[in-house]
């Protein structure tokens, strides 16, 4: 596991439409759960919790401080601007030290030294990427920034990868199924006739970047997460500031 990341945020007293203003100013608003009890609400600057979103994404502990209490986090929700794919909410689960929590981690493959690519991929076969993420459990210090499979073993046509074959630390209970598969080797003339079976929507598998190992599938211009638990929900405004001002 990687550094201790740290993000300073503030207690927030802004709410419905005045939230607007906020992110026009280049703060963006979020709430933290904390166990059943009454949620945080709270903002951040954007830059700054951007960078900490990208280093920590939605698997890596994250220490928040807001209004003299600090607590340990894991990011559950990111909303993004639909046009402009900025930062718009954020939720933060909080966690305990002897608390196992769950977390989407990333899916990367493992070469011999020396390589960059599978044994397939070096005779000019295609690798299909099926699945880059999986959902774990473990203690928030036994969180791993990734998890990796042994890619030397995508050799011939048919050879595949699966959940069982990642290499697992100790401490981690992977909860997505075994059977599910990670990787697929093709034929580059079998996949591009999948390719067209399926109206294009096939690809050949690309080593996954910083981003899409981070971005959340929260529906945008929503604030879902920001509930009390067992209340109501605390409503802001759906408008998405689209020019936060840079640091």
């Amino acid at each position: 596991m990687s550094d201790q990341i740290i993000l300073e945020v503030e207690e927030r007293s802004t709410l419905g439409k005045a939230v607007k203003r906020l992110r026009k100013d280049g703060i963006v608003p979020g709430v933290i759960h904390d166990h059943g009890k009454q949620s945080v609400l709270v903002q951040a600057e954007y830059q700054a919790l951007h960078k900490a979103f990208t280093e920590a994404g939605r698997h890596h502990p994250l220490q928040l401080t807001a209004g003299g209490k600090k607590y340990t986090t894991i990011i559950k929700t990111v909303t993004f601007d639909p046009k402009y794919h900025l930062i718009t909410h954020i939720v933060f689960g909080a966690v305990t030290a002897n608390e196992k929590v769950e977390a989407e981690i990333p899916v990367h493959p493992k070469y011999a030294e020396g390589n960059d690519s599978s044994p397939a991929e070096r005779t000019s076969l295609i690798v299909l990427v099926q699945l880059n993420t999986v959902q774990v459990k473990a203690l928030s210090k036994d969180l791993p920034d990734q998890l990796t499979y042994d890619a030397e073993k995508l050799v011939e046509v048919g050879d595949q990868i699966t959940v069982a074959d990642l290499i697992i630390p100790q401490g981690v209970e992977v909860e997505t199924e075994e059977h599910h598969v990670i990787a697929t080797v093709f034929e580059p003339s079998a996949l591009a006739a999948a390719n067209d079976e399926a109206g294009g929507t096939a690809q050949a598998g690309d080593d996954t970047d910083v981003a899409s190992d981070h971005e959340s599938t929260a529906q945008e211009g929503t604030q879902k997460g920001e509930l009390n638990p067992g209340g109501r929900e605390q409503k802001e405004s759906k408008d998405e500031g689209r020019n936060p001002k840079k640091s």
